[in-house]
């Protein structure tokens, strides 16, 4: 029978706490923010139960890769559509635009962005802003994706 030797140092998560008899919150380096300063991550105290509440840019970003051109069925991020994510405390701000002003799957992509960022833990309040400048062109692709297209 094989036994494992488990750690006594838990690590700290949205859905564990460090052990009641932990003498202090283990320290959280700050978090890297769009505009190269950075934002102390408050940590969570031991015993507490409390969640994590603040949003990264990073998750954002993979929160709107879920949503997807039905036309196209690829996410908006791959094809270009998302021009800016800003995270402004646990506030989330996009700018994105579609692939023609006529396109008629715009108000369920966009209504997608917002739903999607509007579900990560912690997200205040979501503006996704329909934007024509500079006008999307095939060109704005993620490359891997164009080839895969044969563009």
């Amino acid at each position: 029978m094989e036994s494992r030797v488990m750690s006594t140092e838990l690590p700290i998560s949205p859905t564990s706490a460090a052990a009641p008899h932990a003498p202090h919150a283990p320290h959280v380096p700050p978090a890297p923010q769009a505009d190269g300063a950075e934002r102390a991550v408050p940590a969570v105290p031991p015993g507490s139960g409390a969640a994590f509440t603040d949003v990264s840019l990073e998750q954002a970003k993979l929160a709107l890769r879920k949503v997807k051109d039905p036309d196209l069925n690829l996410n908006i991020v791959d094809l270009g559509l998302v021009y800016d994510v800003r995270v402004v405390d646990n506030n989330v701000e996009v700018d994105m635009s579609l692939t023609s002003p006529g396109c008629p799957s715009g108000p369920e992509i966009m209504g997608d962005a917002e739903r999607v960022l509007k579900a990560l833990p912690g997200v205040g309040t979501v503006a996704v802003n329909l934007v024509w400048s500079p006008f999307w062109t095939p060109d704005r692709i993620e490359p891997r994706v164009r080839a895969y297209m044969g563009l």
